[in-house]
């Protein structure tokens, strides 16, 4: 699998996480809706960076 298909496909798994996770927990609570969608982005954004450093870039 080609570099841009795997990153479009990682991007798309972190979006249906962020929808997945609004809808079941935080559909009427807007800061910790908020917090949780952050918190999900930088972990994430650490994993692809960890591992993007790991395999040689």
């Amino acid at each position: 699998m080609g570099r841009q298909a795997t990153v479009a496909l990682y991007v798309l798994t972190l979006i249906a996480v962020v929808v997945g996770v609004d809808v079941l927990f935080f559909r009427h609570h807007f800061w910790e809706r908020l917090i949780a969608n952050v918190g999900i982005v930088l972990v994430f954004a650490a994993f692809y960076l960890r591992f993007r450093l790991t395999l040689g870039g």
